[in-house]
């Protein structure tokens, strides 16, 4: 069994989160009486801080409390990075994703899945996406239409990844499968389930601690040729977790993004938070080639994670509506949206891919997620490292066979 995670842890124009106002709220619905993180002036609560009688792993979706400047934030409108933003930051067009369908895999159910995601995609000016129109489809574990229970905490986890999917790759389909728990064996059912309904691009935002049954999970769940399928590396800093540790995925690691002056006109740095190290259990891919780590190492590649530069997110189920997310949780579904972008994957595993075509990167090149040896498994640099991985999109080259 594996151990339950261990928690130390466009209408109108988008803000960074250095520029927004504190929030002046208890934690949301799905967090109450959890942890709250603060760092710079930037509080946050883990969105599954609390798991229920036998899940074993949690969701990487980080609930913004507030920021810096004393002011409240209204829910009426959006904060944080919109679709603008992202498709600027990493050099997108933006009507990606046409004729793909992108999966994400959550626990349990958000009854305001479908009428949430209207919200958010009228509001930035995305194409409608519902079960009428054939865009959207939710489905349990199994694929049929008896969901799980209710949860207000994972529902900000499915409010977010149906946001991310939606401002990367607007054109695409999208399946919302529920797992009726937070296990690897009924999360991972869930994977089955999405590749099973065709999704070649299935997004994950969960993990826990690694266990000697990671590669038989590997083998029952993970492991599907022509399928990229991305998982958040972690919020809780240097460390490697499962499924972000198996060899067949995309594991994908976090960063701090903000407004730059460049010629890109952003910069990122490795974010504080950001999952990476090496496996205890999984054999490493034959095309990672660091020398560090004989096995599998943390992650591949990257995209904005910092509380601190969240993202806008509508959230009605645990939430009052417009509010902020961090977490690996935003990077993975932003990643599998760029996977969407490049079309149908034509390598037996995408993730091998980046590594590929390493200089159509962003490659993060400072911040780290702690210490240790050796560096560059929780230090940024040149090249690539275990926070970031090879970098951040640049464009969809990099996620092509």
């Amino acid at each position: 069994m594996r151990t339950r995670i261990r928690h130390s842890s466009f209408v109108t124009a988008a803000l960074t989160l250095a520029t927004l106002p504190a929030l002046a709220t208890a934690a949301p619905a799905g967090a109450q009486g959890a942890q709250v993180f603060s760092k710079g002036g930037t509080s946050w609560v883990r969105s599954c801080a609390t798991l229920a009688a036998g899940d074993t792993v949690s969701c990487h979706a980080l609930h913004v409390l507030g920021t810096a400047q004393g002011l409240p934030l209204s829910a009426a409108a959006p904060s944080g990075y919109g679709p603008a933003d992202l498709l600027s930051a990493y050099h997108l067009g933006a009507n990606g994703g046409a004729g793909q369908t992108v999966a994400i895999v959550d626990a349990y159910n958000d009854p305001n899945a479908e009428s949430d995601l209207a919200v958010y995609r009228a509001q930035f000016g995305l194409p409608a996406c519902t079960t009428a129109n054939g865009c959207f489809k939710k489905v349990n574990q199994n694929g049929g239409t008896s969901y799980p229970r209710n949860s207000s905490g994972w529902a900000g986890e499915i409010s977010l990844d149906l946001d991310m999917v939606s401002a990367i790759a607007p054109n695409a389909k999208i399946i919302l499968v529920e797992a009726s728990s937070a296990t690897t064996a009924n999360l991972g059912t869930g994977v089955n389930t999405a590749v099973r309904l065709g999704a070649k691009f299935v997004s994950n935002s969960y993990g826990g601690a690694e266990s000697s049954n990671d590669t038989s999970y590997d083998a029952s769940y993970y492991n599907h040729p022509g399928v990229a399928i991305t998982v958040s590396s972690g919020d809780s800093g240097y460390g490697a977790q499962y499924p972000a540790a198996s060899r067949y995925v995309t594991a994908v690691g976090g960063t701090s993004l903000n407004r730059a002056s460049n010629t890109r006109g952003w910069s990122e740095t490795a974010w504080s938070g950001a999952g990476s190290g090496c496996s205890a259990y999984d054999s490493k891919p034959t095309w990672q080639k660091d020398g560090g780590c004989t096995h599998r190492t943390v992650a591949d590649v990257a995209a904005v994670a910092d509380p601190a530069t969240g993202v806008a997110v509508y959230q009605t189920y645990g939430g009052t509506g417009w509010t902020v997310y961090g977490g690996t949780s935003v990077a993975a579904p932003i990643i599998a949206g760029v996977y969407a972008d490049a079309g149908t994957p034509s390598a037996s595993y995408p993730s091998a891919d980046p590594y590929a075509h390493t200089s159509a990167l962003n490659d993060v090149t400072s911040g780290s997620n702690g210490s240790c040896s050796p560096s560059y498994l929780c230090t940024a640099g040149t090249g690539y490292d275990g926070p970031t991985g090879l970098g951040t999109p640049n464009g969809t080259a990099a996620f092509i066979g």
